[in-house]
């Protein structure tokens, strides 16, 4: 019946006037809307326009036509809107997104019984037709999509677009689905989605956790943009501790990835009561510290110095505070962190094991905001500004400690004049253009001082800035320009009654460029490319006297220079339904440049002082050692059912980067190191194969993964080694291969009154140090752990929430105690006692188990409040269990006796305040 109405209509309109193809004229305006445009248009010419004016928009425009006509200029003018146009005498019709016909297609009234030409040879397209539906009762929206072209002859459009929430947050993990197409997608980390879409009517239903399910009627025109601002749940808050998108754990193509929800950690108990992003996740599985209050995070068996840390794709080198028992990142300012510990996406690069990918969410962009919390020893603010509303915000975070308190009350004379004290800031600018380019501005600072001993005055700062730059080029193709630059200091104050007062300390910075690349070539390949570039300067050390009675000599330790580049690119190749494939292949490439006076060495003979022969001299810019060499990422997934699948990855891995430490665990002390003609760059190898099943509506989640690991070149040190300002490193230090394997198994309850996961993890991590000589040997040249091998890792996070207020955490912990080398007995040589050790990591300290409790309470739920606030109630270490963090030995009497240091031997309460406003 429509079809006939539409005919009948037509058979009224006689052909368009010519005059709209003849008439010319010149019209010039600037900076003026839509309405001033066709206002100009009517002063000019005789013709009228009919529409509604809240189809126009508020962007304002620019033009310059001389002689045109008039189709030129509206085809111009109304080129990036979804208005079409219709010319018929003097009249102008303009209609959103549709077009209006003054003919019919061919075959539109033919009888079913005839064929229809095909599209491809169809010289008009087929129409969209499209009644509005002003009852009241249909509650689903309808949305314009794109612009009718009389040329096209697209039947699939290319539908793109960002979800955040109503703060302004993007929302990753959503569902976007097409029931009538049995289609869909998922928002990525940045909220960004696209789709396929049919020409003509689609319903979309939109799904997720923590927001309410939605539906919209879309009708496509042609390629387009919907963006949506969505209001969270506020029934989700608290239920899930940590969770991965819906589906994506069981659906996605990457082995070995946690996604953590950073505003849905705040119940897990932990220690002094701040919430602590790495610390969590040291509760999933194959991730891990050496001890409690341990710096560093060891992953799948890997040493610390094989984590990339990002911040907005800035290195952060040491992300912990006061002495590793406080993450050094605001979880007030920070959105979803992804952690990648098996298939390492190709766009990442220079480290073996993990790469912790941290994000600073976006402020809000139409109101004030902010959020505090109160603790024993820290405090924390953070405020969102907006700064042109709808458009672009900033969001600032601050954390400062005043925890010298706790030192003065220790029972511990040597204690007494301690301080510990730390702060952090960080700021994002975020502004987004019309065009759908995004415009990124970040910085972040730490700073840590702290003195345990009265003679020495410690302190370390973080520095990081980061620009970045996306542009959308076209529906299927968008790109992102980055800059950073990372900087990391440490210093030694020394202070004695003495003449050997000194200062010392050490550097390293980084600048680094990167182009990152998204082309949508289908449905079934997604391609990422890129290039970058790193600019590494390391200043390994220096000593100065601290006063002019000192006696110490001054001593600089050469600065050290690198680049290192990469390029890549990979397919995520769905080949279909049930196989997904993502292969990548990243090139990277290093030198290392002069100025610098090499050493060269007796040929035949280790590596040491007495064998220096001579020195060659490098020039400033001059290329001292190049390496460089593929690296494949490959993994993919095969689902046997929509909620159980398998998944196989292999990854090969360079690093180019090395941290020099005798330390059992990392060390804000510890130096770093880039590969030199002696000191070749690490490389690994890691396979992995894993079974993920989802149950009851994905509400439970349960994983199954192993993984081998080995590696090459692995930096350790020699017997009794000197890392401290040594001119001649290469001569304490010693590379050796590595290997390590696990079993993770994960368990999560993402609903309900009872939520959270059990996480275990079977692991071993070795290393093996041979080499021609003795002096190059540990152990023989045998495989012995390492310092972070801890074969049993078990984690329960568990939530039960009593009412939508009140709610109970816990927290259990057990590990097998770490490797360490003990003495063993003692000998007599000329007349002297010495005391003989073990092999090195034959024996283990105790096991560690620890269980932590909380009780949380929500404010209430009113809208009309000023502010929404949240209490923490928390015992740490609940059971009072003397964890030792260490064991070390001291000879008394000509006995030696063992001692254990712990950190936290007693239970720790703690009450904090959150608000947000």
């Amino acid at each position: 019946m429509r079809k006939y109405l539409l005919l009948l209509f037509l058979m009224y309109l006689p052909l368009a006037n010519a005059q709209t193809s003849d008439s010319k004229l010149s019209l010039t305006f600037e900076n003026k809307n839509l309405l001033e445009v066709f206002q100009e248009i009517e002063n000019k010419t005789n013709y009228r326009f009919f529409f509604e004016e809240k189809w126009l928009g508020i962007k304002n425009l620019s033009g310059d036509y001389t002689q045109k006509t008039l189709t030129d200029i509206l085809d111009a003018v109304l080129k990036e809107t979804n208005i079409n146009y219709f010319i018929k005498g003097d009249r102008i019709i303009l209609t959103q997104g549709s077009i209006i016909y003054d003919k019919l297609p061919e075959g539109f009234l033919e009888t079913e019984k005839k064929i229809p030409v095909a599209v491809e040879e169809k010289q008009t397209p087929d129409p969209v037709f499209y009644v509005n539906n002003s009852d009241k009762s249909d509650a689903v929206e309808t949305i314009l999509i794109g612009k009718e072209n009389r040329q096209s002859r697209q039947k699939y459009f290319q539908l793109k677009g960002k979800v955040v929430s109503k703060q302004g947050e993007p929302i990753s993990g959503l569902n976007i689905l097409i029931p009538s197409q049995g289609s869909g997608t998922v928002t990525d980390f940045d909220g960004n989605y696209s789709l396929r879409l049919p020409k003509g009517i689609n319903l979309v239903e939109i799904q997720g956790i923590g927001v309410a399910n939605l539906k919209k009627r879309l009708v496509v025109y042609s390629d387009g943009v919907l963006n949506l601002q969505l209001e969270k749940s506020f029934e989700q808050l608290g239920e899930v501790l940590i969770e991965a998108n819906a589906r994506d754990n069981v659906q996605s193509a990457f082995t070995g990835v946690e996604n953590i929800n950073v505003s849905e950690i705040k119940t897990i108990p932990l220690v002094l009561g701040e919430r602590d992003i790495l610390k969590v996740a040291t509760t999933l599985p194959g991730i891990s510290t050496a001890g409690e209050a341990a710096s560093g995070y060891n992953v799948r068996g890997g040493k610390t110095d094989q984590n990339l840390i990002l911040l907005d794709d800035g290195v952060i080198y040491n992300p912990t505070h006061f002495f590793g028992i406080f993450s050094g990142l605001n979880p007030f300012t920070t959105g979803n962190v992804s952690i990648y510990k098996g298939s390492i996406p190709a766009a990442y690069g220079g480290r073996l094991s993990s790469v912790f990918d941290l994000n600073t969410r976006d402020g809000n962009k139409e109101k004030f905001t902010g959020e505090a919390s109160i603790g024993p020893v820290t405090g924390n603010l953070s405020l969102e500004i907006p700064v042109v509303k709808g458009k672009s915000s900033l969001i600032v975070g601050g954390r400062g400690t005043y925890s010298d308190w706790i030192l003065d009350l220790v029972d511990d004379e040597a204690l007494q004049d301690s301080q510990a004290t730390f702060y952090d800031f960080v700021g994002k600018y975020n502004h987004e253009f019309d065009n759908e380019d995004e415009l990124n501005v970040s910085g972040y600072y730490s700073s840590d001082v702290f003195s345990i001993t009265s003679d020495s005055l410690f302190s370390y700062t973080n520095r990081m800035f980061a620009l970045s730059y996306s542009k959308v080029l076209n529906e299927k193709h968008r790109g992102e320009l980055v800059a950073t630059n990372s900087n990391y200091n440490f210093n030694l104050d020394y202070e004695s009654d003495f003449d050997n007062n000194f200062d010392s300390g050490y550097t390293i910075n980084e600048s680094e460029l990167k182009l990152k690349m998204k082309y949508f070539h289908s449905k079934a390949h997604t391609i990422n490319y890129g290039i970058n570039a790193k600019y590494y300067r390391v200043s390994p050390g220096e000593v100065r006297p601290g006063d002019v009675e000192s006696l110490i000599e001054e001593l600089s330790i050469p600065t050290e220079r690198a680049v290192e580049s990469a390029v890549y690119i990979e397919d995520s190749f769905e080949v279909n339904d049930k196989l997904l494939i993502n292969a990548g292949l990243r090139y990277s490439f290093y030198t290392v440049f002069g100025p610098a006076n090499i050493n060269i060495y007796e040929e035949g003979l280790p590596r040491n002082e007495a064998t220096i022969v001579g020195t060659e001299s490098f020039g400033s810019g001059e290329v001292i050692e190049t390496y460089g060499g593929p690296e494949v990422r490959l993994s993919g997934r095969y689902s046997f059912t929509p909620s159980f699948s398998t998944k196989l990855s292999y990854n090969n891995t360079y690093q180019y980067i090395h941290t020099l430490s005798n330390n059992t665990t990392a060390a804000p002390t510890d130096t770093y190191k880039l590969s030199d003609s002696f000191i070749k760059p690490q490389r690994a190898n890691q396979y992995a194969l894993g079974f993920f099943k989802n149950f009851d509506s994905n509400i439970y989640e349960l994983s199954l993964e192993g993984y081998y690991k080995t590696a090459d070149n692995l930096l350790d040190y020699k017997v009794g080694a000197d890392l401290f300002l040594n001119e001649n490193i290469e001569t304490q230090v010693l590379q050796g291969e590595g290997k390590a394997y696990g079993l993770e198994v994960l368990l999560r309850k993402k609903k309900g009154d009872l939520n959270g996961y059990l996480g275990y993890t079977y692991s071993r991590s070795f290393v093996k140090l041979d080499g021609n000589f003795q002096e190059e040997r540990v152990n023989n040249g045998d495989f012995f752990p390492t310092n972070f091998d801890k074969p049993h890792d078990f984690s329960a996070v568990m939530n039960y929430k009593l009412t939508r207020r009140f709610s109970f955490s816990a927290n259990l912990v057990y590990q097998t105690g770490r490797p360490i080398t003990y003495p063993i007995g003692k000998y007599n040589f000329n007349n002297s006692e010495y005391v003989m050790y073990s092999d090195r990591n034959q024996l283990r300290i105790p096991d560690y188990y620890r269980l932590d409790l909380s009780f949380n309470v929500e404010g209430n739920h009113k809208i009309e409040k000023f502010a929404h606030s949240f209490w923490n109630i928390s015992v740490y270490n609940i059971l009072g269990r003397n964890n030792p963090y260490s064991v070390f030995f001291v000879t008394d009497n000509g006995e030696v006796k063992a001692y254990q240091s712990s950190i936290f031997a007693i239970p720790i309460p703690t009450i904090t305040y959150n608000f947000r406003f």
